[in-house]
């Protein structure tokens, strides 16, 4: 049978033409049924242009006037679609529609519940270079999210996911990060629950032009780490976990106002 695809691209502060182009692509390349932009805080005539461009048929444009963050916006894309699978990827247009393709065929296949996309796998091909600190930081993220989560991948913070839509019922509920650290806690989630996670090597090109603090992200991230990995143990069954949950106030993403 058939299984529909619902792509959303979270955009904050994105170069207009690029991303029409990309979202072309995309709907060209894979033909979702939906391809869902989600634009954070738009200025400079950002939503006028986008409303005004000749976008695909499938494509649709969701505005916040505030920035929710990258996780946030993925969530609020999710809850909308009503597809067999869903996917995600950055407005940079970093990951090709090809490679995109790539990592949703094991879940067309029925291979995998959870598929991650990867600039480190020794199989990616990166067309070009970060800069070499942010390369030696992303290194060192992943090295160490790799001894603290259950999945162990090469990348973890690569903008290209996928997963099923029975999936998705099941992680949404523990679901906290509403920026970056989203991506990590999706995958960190979906692994303690159970989920076959499977990690696919892509072609990647680095955007150049990122309004990303490398020092500043990676240390917030690292930060996050710690706290997707307690979430994770708690889904684990761990009571040391659990009696520190206590003493937290926390309300998942699906559930905020």
């Amino acid at each position: 049978m058939e299984q529909s695809l619902g792509i959303v691209v979270p955009a904050f502060r994105p170069d207009v033409e690029a991303l029409v182009e990309y979202v072309r692509e995309l709907a060209e390349r894979l033909e979702p049924a939906t391809v869902r932009i989600e634009l954070d805080d738009p200025r400079s005539r950002v939503e006028e242009r986008l409303r005004a461009a000749d976008l695909p048929p499938a494509a649709t444009l969701s505005v916040a006037r505030r920035r929710r963050g990258k996780g946030a916006a993925i969530t609020a894309g999710f809850e909308a679609l009503d597809t067999d699978l869903l996917l995600f990827v950055d407005a940079d247009g970093s990951t090709p529609a090809a490679s995109a393709e790539r990592i949703l065929v094991p879940l067309y296949a029925g291979r995998a519940d959870v598929a991650v996309g990867s600039r480190r796998h020794p199989d990616s091909t990166v067309t070009s270079h970060q800069t070499f600190a942010r390369r030696r930081l992303g290194d060192g993220f992943a090295w160490l999210a790799r001894r603290l989560l259950e999945a162990e991948l090469y990348d973890y913070q690569c903008g290209a996911k996928a997963l099923t839509a029975d999936w998705w019922e099941r992680v949404r509920g523990h679901l906290y990060e509403s920026g970056f650290a989203w991506d990590i806690e999706l995958v960190a989630m979906a692994a303690a629950l159970g989920a076959r996670v499977l990690e696919v090597p892509i072609e990647w090109e680095d955007r150049p032009g990122s309004t990303v603090s490398p020092v500043r992200t990676t240390l917030s991230l690292a930060r996050a780490l710690f706290v997707v990995r307690h979430r994770a143990q708690r889904l684990g069954g761990s009571r040391l976990h659990d009696a520190i949950a206590e003493h937290r106030d926390e309300t998942a993403l699906v559930d905020r106002k």
